[in-house]
């Protein structure tokens, strides 16, 4: 088998409306509703999806959990324009900016947390 990307990747959440609105203004990523009642954003080439946690899309996960969740959004922007602008919606900094290695090599990140409490690094490569 020969993986070529991952196509997206589905949050648990406690708000829908709050989550969209914070993905939406903070990220500036796209919403796309469909007929189907299922609602997320556009990262890039890839998607997050979203399931209430009351109301999932079936099939799910063992354990479907808001917060659980603990990924890396690569940025074009340098980052410190990504913490002005985060600073500008009141998004606190959990930690960084720090070194980290990405799946390509040295990043450095910055953390953050969406309104279920998600762990989100913002990262750019060097």
């Amino acid at each position: 088998m020969k993986i070529k990307d991952i196509d997206h990747i589905t949050l648990t959440v406690t708000d829908l409306e709050a989550t969209l609105r914070f993905y939406h203004e903070v990220f500036d990523m796209p919403i796309i509703d469909r007929n189907d009642n299922q609602h997320y954003v556009l990262c890039g080439k890839q998607a997050i999806k979203f399931q209430v946690i009351d109301k999932p899309n079936l099939p799910i996960a063992k354990a479907p959990t808001p917060g659980a969740a603990d990924f890396c959004i690569i940025v074009k922007d340098p980052l410190e324009e990504v913490e002005n602008h985060l600073k500008s919606y009141y998004v606190d900094i959990v930690e960084g900016p720090v070194n980290r290695i990405g799946a390509h090599g040295p990043i450095t990140s910055i953390y953050v947390r969406d309104p279920d409490q998600n762990l989100i690094e913002i990262s750019e490569y060097h």
